[in-house]
C-alpha cells in the first residue's frame, strides 16, 4: 500500500479520515514560524495543526536541533485531533512534504498504523481546485496512546557503523554534503562514507514524489563502490532529522527499509572527537 494519497483522492476519503496540517519552513534563529499563520490563511477543510517545532520534535540540545519528542507530547497532539489507534491519518504541508514526511515518520514512529502524505502538499490541493477553509475545527478527544518504537533509528555510533557497512544517505544538498556551504550549522563537511542524496532529487519540479524511484534509488546505491559494504543496512541523515524523513518515507515507497538518524549532522558535531569528511561523493 503507497503512504501516499493524491489530492484528488483524500477529496473523495476526506469524511473518512483525519488530515493534519503540519506547514513548516526551516528558519534561523528568532524568526517567526510561518506554519501557523498559513494556516490561519486557509486550510485542507476540517484539518487540524500541528507544530513540528514542539510537538513534532523536542527542544534543541544535546541531541541536535530537532531531536526526536516525547511521545506524550505526540500522543497528546494526535489525540487532540481525534486520533485512535484505527484512524486512518493524512498529513500534509505546503508543497515538498519534508515536514509532513517527519509528520508521517513521528506518528508510525508511535505506533500509529495508517499515516499517509497529501503528495504535493497544500499546493497540490488548491491546485486541483478543492475548497479551502479559515474555519479551526473543535479539539477532540481521540484515544491513541503512544507507543515509541516502532520505526528503525539509529544514534552517531550506528550511522557510523552503517557508513561502513551499509549505505549511510545524506539529505542534505550536496553543496552541505561537500562542505562548500554550511548555512545552519558551526561545521560544513559530511560523516564520513556517507553519499550524498539530496532530498530535492527525490521529487518533480511541482514538489511531488518522483514516478521513476525504483531507478532514481538504484542510481544513488550505485554510488558505492563494490566490495565497500558487507551488509544491506541503510539508513539517512541530514542536517537536523526532517529531511531525512523524507527519504525514509521516499525508500518506503519502494519497499527499502531505511533507518532514520534523528540527531543527524547537528547532533553529529557535538562531540568533536567525531571526524568529518569533505568533498563530493566518488564518481
Amino acid at each position: 500500500m503507497s503512504h501516499l494519497v493524491t489530492a484528488a483522492d483524500l477529496a473523495h476519503e476526506i469524511e473518512d479520515v483525519v488530515v493534519i496540517d503540519v506547514r513548516w519552513t526551516l528558519t534561523t534563529a528568532g524568526q517567526d514560524q510561518p506554519g501557523p499563520a498559513e494556516y490561519a490563511a486557509g486550510h485542507v477543510p476540517g484539518a487540524f495543526f500541528v507544530d513540528l517545532e514542539t510537538e513534532l520534535a523536542g527542544p534543541p540540545g544535546a541531541g541536535g536541533r530537532h531531536p526526536l519528542p516525547d511521545p506524550a507530547v505526540v500522543e497528546s497532539a494526535l489525540r487532540r485531533c481525534g486520533v485512535s489507534a484505527r484512524t486512518r491519518v493524512v498529513v500534509y504541508d505546503g508543497r515538498e512534504s519534508y515536514a509532513a514526511a517527519r509528520a508521517w515518520w513521528v506518528f508510525r514512529w508511535v505506533g500509529l498504523g495508517d499515516v499517509r502524505v497529501l503528495d504535493g502538499g497544500f499546493a497540490a490541493w488548491v491546485g486541483a481546485g478543492l475548497p479551502v477553509s479559515t474555519e479551526v475545527p473543535e479539539p477532540h478527544h481521540g484515544g491513541f496512546v503512544a507507543r515509541p518504537g516502532s520505526m528503525p533509528t539509529v544514534d552517531a555510533r550506528g550511522a557510523a557503523d552503517v557508513a561502513g557497512a551499509g549505505l549511510l544517505l545524506d539529505a542534505r544538498a550536496a553543496e552541505r554534503y561537500a562542505g562548500d556551504l554550511e548555512p545552519i550549522d558551526p561545521v560544513a563537511g559530511h560523516i564520513p562514507g556517507a553519499v550524498s542524496s539530496p532530498a530535492a532529487s527525490w521529487l518533480t519540479e511541482d514538489g511531488t514524489f518522483r514516478t521513476d524511484l525504483a531507478e532514481h534509488w538504484s542510481a544513488v546505491s550505485a554510488t558505492r563502490s563494490a566490495g565497500e559494504a558487507s551488509s544491506d543496512r541503510v539508513a539517512v541523515y541530514c542536517g537536523s532529522g526532517v529531511t531525512a524523513a523524507h527519504e525514509v518515507l521516499a525508500l518506503a515507497e519502494i519497499g527499502v527499509d531505511a533507518a532514520l538518524y534523528p540527531g543527524s549532522w547537528s547532533e553529529w558535531l557535538r562531540d568533536p572527537s567525531r571526524p568529518v569528511a569533505t568533498g563530493p561523493t566518488p564518481g
